[in-house]
């Protein structure tokens, strides 16, 4: 059996972190932008450890398990 919950989880995260394709912070003229898809160094980088917090959290913290295949 193979655990997916590390590679589900983490693309989730990458995809919804993604700075200015979901959301932005710190945004250009407001602290939270939607959908601008502009970004900076700064919304880079806050959004980089959101994604490493909420990833460990995830993943070490609560244990997320997802695995499939045969249970034999």
């Amino acid at each position: 059996m193979q655990d997916w919950g590390l590679v589900l989880i983490s693309f989730m995260l990458f995809i919804l972190l993604s700075p200015g394709l979901v959301i932005q912070i710190p945004g250009k003229s407001w602290t939270i932008e939607c959908g601008k898809f502009h970004t900076s160094v700064v919304s880079i980088l806050i959004h980089t450890i959101i994604f490493f917090a909420l990833d460990a959290f995830f993943l070490v913290a609560v244990g997320v398990r997802i695995e499939f295949g045969s249970s034999s």
